[in-house]
């Protein structure tokens, strides 16, 4: 039976491409699916029965490593979570929400900071970016007008699955259209009275890169919701504070009350920036009245 990769899911049809030809088969998923509550996804590597003139029935779903819901999309190796300079504005406690969600997903984020081009204020002035690059995460700074670092992104993207995320008008259809013109993706203009662009992506798909690799641009991550992460959780998802969990007095410690919590010391001493610090606890916060309206 032969086996390949979902690449879109639009209307009902899965597209997947052959593992040995690269042919594309547009696929129903088989009934059975429904039953065991399992539903195809982009990105999910398969087995399917073909008949004529491409048109097949997904008949297995092989594991995943990883899935997302919002947007729909499995197996996928990194995040690149794209933030604009201006037009949208920076906003680090988006940015935030963004790396808590991928690494509960356990996969690995990428931030890239766009429109490089349209920037007034020195990027000196933005601590907050320093913040992120201190913590390690790959960071790219880029401009789809200058063309600015898009090679290093199309370099870093190489042969890997990477899903773009990112609220909507940040230049991510643009930034895919900078690495590939061909592709010549829609976007569209930003909302002066809204400061936020329209969403122009409609479904999810893989989409190929010339220097090989994958690259999903969704319309999703619309809600970034906490409903499956617990208030004992959060804290291990922001890697910094992570490494300082074993010098807390207590071993649930939530950082928050609690006496001798070694995260708390390390904001109080400059090692942890503030603001991370005070979404941290904004976060922790919406969880716990979820956790309350949930009665649980």
């Amino acid at each position: 039976m032969p086996e390949g990769q979902i690449v879109k899911a639009l209307s009902g049809f899965y597209y997947v491409a052959e593992k040995t030809t690269g042919t594309v088969w547009q696929c129903r998923a088989r009934g059975v699916f429904k039953k065991k509550k399992i539903t195809p996804l982009v990105g999910d590597h398969v087995s399917f029965e073909g008949s004529v003139e491409e048109e097949g029935t997904v008949t297995e779903i092989h594991e995943r490593k990883n899935e997302l819901i919002r947007p729909p999309i499995a197996n996928v190796d990194q995040a690149l979570l794209v933030f604009s300079v201006d037009e949208p504005e920076f906003s680090p406690i988006l940015l935030d929400k963004f790396l808590v969600h991928i690494e509960k997903a356990n996969i690995t984020p990428v931030i890239c900071l766009t429109k490089l081009d349209l920037s007034v204020t020195p990027l000196t002035e933005y601590p907050e970016i320093e913040v992120y690059q201190k913590l390690g995460y790959p960071f790219y700074m880029t401009s789809s007008v200058s063309k600015h670092g898009v090679e290093e992104i199309e370099d870093f993207l190489a042969n890997k699955i990477t899903v773009f995320a990112g609220q909507s008008g940040v230049g991510k259809s643009t930034l895919l259209n900078a690495i590939n013109p061909e592709l010549d993706i829609e976007t569209a203009e930003i909302s002066t009275r809204l400061g936020r662009g329209r969403h122009t992506t409609r479904h999810v798909e893989l989409i190929k890169l010339p220097k090989g690799g994958l690259v999903a641009d969704t319309p999703g991550f619309s809600q970034l919701d906490f409903i499956d992460i617990a208030p004992e959780e959060l804290g291990s998802l922001f890697i910094e504070f992570n490494e300082l969990s074993p010098s807390c007095k207590f071993r649930e410690c939530l950082h928050k009350n609690e006496p001798k919590c070694g995260v708390k010391d390390a904001v109080e001493q400059g090692e942890i920036a503030e603001h991370r610090y005070k979404h941290y606890l904004q976060f922790l916060e919406t969880i716990e009245q979820e956790k309350q309206k949930r009665g649980y």
